[in-house]
């Protein structure tokens, strides 16, 4: 079903949307991670990374509504999700804000996994339960 898929997509989105709010300096980058840039460079590379959060989100988004690109979305989104899950998970040792962004980046790669399920099944004519 491409409505599940949508749905996924728009859940994505939104989660990737949020990080964009670091742009806008190290306020809002401390109130996301817990943590302050402490220099000129990591906030400049934080807020560089919170414009790419809007691209995959806007690109999350976007698939939602062009049924044509919902497979670029879901791979984009789970590549992104799954990358920030794999650098958790082999480094340990994060704040309770990385903490809340894995449950968020799991929340995510689940939807984004069904979504991609029920597309499959939708361009195979199977029923979606």
């Amino acid at each position: 079903m491409k409505k599940i898929a949508s749905l996924a997509l728009l859940v994505a989105g939104a989660i990737h949307l949020i990080p964009l709010l670091g742009v806008f300096g190290a306020a809002p980058l401390a109130s996301l991670y817990g943590t302050t840039p402490s220099e000129p460079n990591t906030l400049i590379l934080l807020r560089h990374r919170a414009v790419l959060f809007g691209i995959v989100g806007g690109i999350c988004m976007g698939a939602a509504f062009k049924p044509a690109y919902q497979w670029l979305g879901l791979t984009v989104g789970a590549v992104s999700v799954l990358s920030f899950l794999l650098l958790a998970w082999s480094t340990g040792g994060f704040n309770t804000h990385l903490q809340r962004v894995v449950v968020a980046d799991g929340l995510a790669l689940v939807c984004l996994v069904a979504g991609a399920v029920a597309r499959a099944r939708s361009e195979r004519g199977l029923a979606c339960i």
